[in-house]
């Protein structure tokens, strides 16, 4: 017989599956996903990544504040970057801007080995707890400042900032495989645009895709 805790828990099991659904449903409505980003976004529950106070949002569209004055990216940014990023038949992608750990989660559905990097020490540690709460493992992240990359584990198939730069440092170039993609949200005359860049015999070509809103990328580290 069932027990009533067992019940409840499956209760809520359903309820989060219920969800997700229908906020990738509504992601599919304003952005037509392919099949493995619909498959990695219904394989990460939001709700894990969003502040206490904030999780009665946690599925909807919008992006949500964090500590350290920072945001967890909407969903539908979420799924618009990562698409863009044209994440198939790669090894490895180096994430510039933990943050929450949501973006990287789902990279974690698409690629065998995902490299993060943030700046703040808290926002880092609770991203790991969460990576291990949600028994990720292909995950690896480092305290450091992200605009020097990381050297020790490139090249990258796909590096992708979380965060928006106001240019892209020529190492993170250094560092980005042949036939590579590198995309993000590059602020320019206080505009963002989320920038995609091609690297073709050792040549950047770029195409600009849409604008966005993302908090600006800075330097050094915070404990």
């Amino acid at each position: 017989m069932m027990t009533k805790s067992i019940f409840m828990d499956k209760l809520a099991q359903q309820r989060r599956e219920h969800y997700i659904k229908d906020m990738i449903s509504q992601i599919n409505n304003k952005f037509p996903l392919e099949l493995e980003i619909k498959s990695a976004m219904l394989s990460i529950d939001r709700e894990v990544f969003v502040s206490d106070i904030f999780k009665h949002l946690a599925y909807s569209l919008d992006a949500l504040p964090m500590d350290s004055e920072q945001w967890i990216s909407s969903p539908l940014t979420v799924a618009k970057m990562t698409q863009h990023l044209e994440p198939y038949s790669c090894d490895s992608v180096l994430e510039i801007g933990c943050g929450s750990g949501y973006q990287a989660a789902v990279l974690s559905k698409l690629f065998r080995r995902v490299f993060t990097i943030e700046r703040i020490d808290s926002l880092l540690q609770e991203a790991r707890a969460r990576f291990r709460s949600e028994g990720i493992t292909n995950i690896i992240s480092k305290f450091d400042d992200g605009n020097r990359g990381w050297q020790a584990f490139a090249p990258f198939d796909r590096i992708i900032f979380s965060a928006a730069p106001k240019e892209i440092p020529q190492i993170l170039f250094d560092q980005l495989a042949e036939g590579g993609i590198l995309i993000a949200p590059v602020e320019y005359c206080g505009l963002q645009t989320i920038t995609r860049y091609y690297k073709t015999n050792g040549q950047i070509t770029t195409e600009a895709i849409e604008n966005c809103h993302f908090v600006p990328v800075l330097e050094g580290k915070e404990y």
